[in-house]
């Protein structure tokens, strides 16, 4: 497997601004991958990313992968014992509000769904057989977006969504 990837271990004893007033859900742990597919260097986005998921750090582990290639995602997907649901990017996918998308989120969560595998595809998309795979496509909205701002969108999204079910005022509904 090629895949780069910076995963959000908070300090000792450090929280992320604002997470101390969150309240964790007491249920085991969610696991979150926020993973893309293609080669690329540093972007100026990469520091927006890392910001969120150490906002998501009090409610899910993350890491954030970078495949070469969807053979070497699907390979790494394989591999792992306990299979997450699949939610894929993809313009064909359902669209959700951030109220819809959080009561989602939640019903997996309380469902026991311990581990969820959000992925970024490549260029040309994903593959008829690849789409059937996934648990859920799901789509950011109708206009195509560069990766990195795609991911970007769906780390605020994830965290936005915890913070709906946690009753944190950040969403105030607008």
């Amino acid at each position: 497997m090629s895949a780069s990837a910076y995963k959000y271990v908070p300090a000792e004893g450090k929280v992320s601004p604002g997470a101390e007033t969150l309240s964790p859900h007491t249920l085991e742990p969610v696991k979150l991958q926020f993973a893309a597919i293609g080669v690329r260097t540093r972007t100026p986005v990469d520091p927006l990313v890392e910001q969120y998921l150490g906002r998501i750090a009090p409610f899910a582990e993350t890491d954030a992968p970078i495949f070469r290639s969807a053979a070497a995602f699907w390979e790494n997907i394989d591999r792992q014992r306990a299979r997450p649901l699949l939610v894929l990017l993809d313009s064909r996918g359902r669209q959700f509000s951030s109220e819809d998308f959080a009561a989602w989120l939640g019903r997996q969560r309380d469902e026991g769904q311990q581990r969820l595998a959000f992925a970024i595809g490549p260029a040309d998309g994903w593959s008829g057989e690849e789409r059937k795979r996934a648990g859920l496509l799901l789509s950011l909205g109708p206009m195509t977006l560069p990766h990195e701002l795609a991911r970007l969108l769906l780390c605020e999204q994830v965290y936005r969504a915890f913070t709906i079910l946690s009753g944190h005022p950040y969403h105030t509904g607008h």
